[in-house]
């Protein structure tokens, strides 16, 4: 591992742990020359499929996207960043649980979706506006009888 600082390529691993429930190991690394320390992450590196979007075209799954639009519909709401994360890695393990080379981004909005109605019916019926399009306010109520049923 080279050292941010000053490039060098001798660095030692001070101390490990585990991160992120399991999921990645963080590493605290000293440089053998400028002697700064950093911290490294290393976590299994899965294929993940292409989201094959509504127009046919394809993209690299990105979780970036994933947690950013999660985040957006959590925005103002009482959901702590440990939750945002724990929901966003249950969408990244439900993808690669499907095991496809590609998936559409209807199952992708689904996953999310149903992540968001278990961390918060707003922030579900804010994603679900969106993402569903909502034409109506018939739409919007559908919706919210979703996330309310949720909650019984």
């Amino acid at each position: 591992m080279h050292c941010p600082f000053c490039s060098n390529e001798d660095t030692r691993v001070i101390d490990s742990r585990v991160a992120e429930e399991g999921a990645s190991v963080r590493r605290r690394r000293e440089c053998e020359v400028c002697g700064k320390r950093f911290s490294t992450f290393e976590r299994a590196e899965l294929k993940l499929p292409l989201v094959v979007k509504k127009d046919g075209t394809r993209q690299a799954f990105d979780v970036d996207k994933v947690h950013a639009g999660m985040q957006k519909a959590l925005e103002k709401r009482p959901v702590s960043a440990e939750q945002l994360e724990q929901g966003v890695n249950a969408v990244l393990r439900a993808v690669q649980e499907m095991g496809e080379s590609e998936i559409p981004a209807e199952a992708l909005g689904e996953f999310v979706m149903e992540q968001l109605r278990n961390l918060d019916g707003v922030a579900y019926v804010r994603f679900a506006s969106v993402y569903r399009e909502f034409k109506d306010v018939d739409d919007f109520l559908a919706a919210v009888k979703t996330a309310m049923g949720n909650r019984e």
